[in-house]
């Protein structure tokens, strides 16, 4: 949702539910989920709770909405990757860590919203942790996919080693542990794919 557009302009053009996803995802985001209370968001939303709860039954259905739409966009790069490299899943999968790579400078401010939001919803039956367990199952599936699809000797194996990749170096990133972790994580990356094809031509 980030715009080069001034928020208050942005803000105004917007229909009444966009406003308010617009507001919680600024507040979730720098604040925390549950630090934010619904008066919070009506005010930054520039309008009342009453029509919060029109839009949103509950606070705990916003949050599940905006980690929805945040799920929707790591999907779309999924599909973009496919997209733009079509039968060819090596450049695919190193274009989803291209995207993870682009995305850490605003992690290093902000963090990971799944991973921000998972510290702060322990309740496995909470409807945004479903949301989160349900994309991250969704899109290990699409990465297995991608690896079985180059050729990859052991495609769960290798998609787990990726996975654990990915998110780790957002939380590095977030806590400066690791400098120039872009930088890294695609040189990690490719080297973990091109062994896994190498170790599949030396298998035939």
């Amino acid at each position: 949702m980030a715009s080069t557009v001034s928020r208050p302009s942005r803000v105004a053009k917007l229909p009444p539910r966009e406003r308010i996803l617009d507001a919680a995802e600024e507040l979730f985001q720098r604040e925390g989920i549950r630090r934010v209370g619904v008066q919070a968001i009506a005010e930054k939303a520039e309008t009342t709770k009453m029509a919060i709860y029109r839009h949103f039954e509950t606070k705990d259905a916003l949050v599940a909405e905006w980690l929805r739409i945040v799920a929707a966009d790591y999907q779309a790069a999924f599909d973009r990757v496919e997209a733009e490299h079509p039968d060819r899943p090596r450049e695919q999968i190193l274009g989803l860590a291209r995207f993870i790579a682009e995305g850490l400078p605003e992690v290093s401010h902000r963090g990971c919203p799944f991973i921000n939001s998972l510290a702060e919803l322990p309740d496995h039956a909470h409807p945004a942790r479903q949301v989160i367990e349900e994309h991250k199952a969704l899109q290990t599936r699409r990465l297995v996919g991608m690896c079985a699809g180059a050729g990859l000797p052991d495609p769960e194996q290798t998609a787990a080693e990726i996975t654990f990749l990915l998110e780790g170096v957002q939380v590095s990133t977030q806590n400066g542990s690791i400098d120039r972790t872009g930088d890294r994580l695609m040189r990690i990356i490719e080297a973990v794919v091109d062994r896994g094809r190498s170790a599949a031509r030396d298998g035939q």
